[in-house]
């Protein structure tokens, strides 16, 4: 387990109210929310970047996208939401712990990202 923030939420040093917990993840409400709902999905094993998951965590990242489908609709937006991994600094990543973004509540824009 990695010695981020999000790490130091798991292990419970940082009180954290758990939207969701099963044996591989945990999902948290963003601090800095960018939408009515934001809530973030981190996998209890602290993979940096995305980039940096290797093919033993396949089942894990699968895990990943199956939890957020979970918590979306535990939330009642499963109808309507999106989806965010940051890669790296230049892409937003502030916390070097693999996370899924979970973002609803909101219209959204249609742009480049639509599809």
């Amino acid at each position: 387990m990695s010695d981020t923030i999000f790490g130091k939420i798991i292990r419970g040093e940082i009180p954290s109210k758990f939207l969701y917990e099963d044996e591989h993840c945990i999902a948290i409400n963003d601090i800095n929310p960018q939408a009515p709902v934001h809530v973030l999905v981190i996998p209890k094993r602290g993979i940096p970047r995305l980039v940096d998951a290797e093919q033993d965590d396949q089942a894990l990242l699968g895990h990943l996208l199956l939890a957020a489908g979970k918590v979306a609709a535990q939330l009642g937006v499963s109808d309507a939401f999106r989806l965010i991994v940051n890669n790296g600094a230049g892409a937003g990543q502030t916390v070097f712990h693999l996370h899924l973004h979970i973002i609803a509540g909101r219209p959204f824009a249609e742009g480049h990202l639509a599809g």
